[in-house]
């Protein structure tokens, strides 16, 4: 494996453009409720596409899983399910703190667990504290923060000023809002540390990874998809949790027949040139979500030794690209210059980061 940092900074920008865009065909479904189309992204994202990528891309897919041990296979199947968790909490924190807030702490925590703590159980983060190359990659991680920080905090002023006073009253705690302030710092605590876990997850899988990258080698391939097989396993842990959530969901809400296209609420045929969109806007939104993660394992292969920082990497691209697409649908207009500056030095610092963490790496790699 031939270390290219800066390469993989690419790969990351790359995922976190995925992941700020994957939302976004959710906004062409009708008539299906939350679980509904959650469920059936997710059955493309974490089953579909996983097995179809790696199946094309790694020879021998089926004998590397069965070759591979029961507690590797439990780890990467068990983090990628607190990742689940994570996630679902993650909408609830945004729900109970409003989503400049929520986001904030949830991301904020998450990019700081997902980086420092697998170096920290490996026993590295002292050599790395004590390293040149291993100082910029934390420097970088800390801009980060920062820039997530003012990120927030720029997102809170921009509601306040496009909301006005009905927002503060729905926000404030006594308003008619769902503001909870002491849940909603606990539960987008939680969800941020839950949401890190993916990174265990793959760290968990490294020696399906190893595996995978010696057969790629003795097949001509390149090792940039040596992740891919473990990629597999986590996100199963991640669709164990989600699929038990939303069938609980099916159940309470006896939504299930809208997946064959009959309205629960009154019981009429959804028409079939919508029930088509919908089926392909969930499917492109699953595609969207997996491509995220795709591009992440291939950006750790080329991060070298310090490929823990890959986690702030994808933080920071998912942030950056997430705040180009609020700027390209018009969701900072109307907001003052105050504000937009404020935004601006935040995207800066997202920027900032990545080169910062990139450039450490590179020291490392020679």
């Amino acid at each position: 494996m031939n270390p290219n940092p800066f390469l993989g900074v690419l790969y990351h920008w790359t995922g976190g453009l995925s992941a700020a865009s994957c939302y976004i065909p959710f906004r062409g479904i009708r008539r299906w409720s939350w679980e509904i189309y959650w469920f059936v992204q997710g059955c493309f994202s974490w089953i579909v596409a996983p097995l179809i990528f790696a199946s094309l891309l790694v020879p021998k897919l089926a004998l590397i899983l069965h070759s591979a041990s029961a507690t590797t296979l439990f780890y990467a199947w068990f983090w990628g399910a607190m990742w689940g968790i994570g996630g679902l909490l993650f909408g609830l924190g945004v729900r109970y703190l409003g989503i400049a807030l929520g986001y904030t702490i949830a991301l904020g925590f998450s990019t700081a667990f997902g980086t420092l703590v697998p170096p920290l159980f490996a026993g590295q983060l002292k050599a790395i504290a004590g390293d040149w190359a291993g100082q910029a990659v934390l420097l970088g991680v800390a801009v980060c923060l920062a820039a997530i920080f003012i990120s927030g905090v720029a997102g809170r002023m921009k509601e306040r000023e496009l909301a006005g006073a009905i927002a503060e009253e729905a926000a404030s705690p006594g308003g008619r809002g769902e503001f909870v302030f002491g849940r909603g710092i606990l539960v987008a605590s939680f969800a941020g540390i839950m949401s890190a876990c993916f990174a265990y997850g793959l760290a968990a899988g490294k020696p399906m990874s190893d595996a995978t990258r010696s057969i790629l080698i003795s097949h001509g391939r390149s090792d940039l998809w040596q992740s891919l097989p473990a990629l597999v396993v986590v996100l199963w842990g991640g669709f164990t949790t989600n699929a038990l959530w939303c069938g609980g969901l099916l159940i309470k809400n006896r939504s299930a027949a809208q997946f064959a296209g009959r309205a629960s609420d009154t019981g009429e045929r959804i028409r079939a040139k919508q029930m088509a969109l919908n089926y392909a806007f969930a499917a492109a939104a699953g595609l969207l979500w997996y491509l995220q993660f795709f591009f992440y394992s291939m950006g750790q292969t080329k991060m070298g030794k310090y490929d823990f920082s890959s986690w702030t990497l994808h933080m920071a691209g998912t942030i950056l690209f997430a705040t180009l697409w609020g700027t390209v649908l018009h969701e900072w207009r109307g907001t003052s210059a105050r504000t937009k500056a404020m935004g601006a030095a935040g995207f800066a610092l997202l920027v900032l980061s990545t080169l910062v963490v990139g450039y450490g790496n590179y020291l490392k790699s020679r």
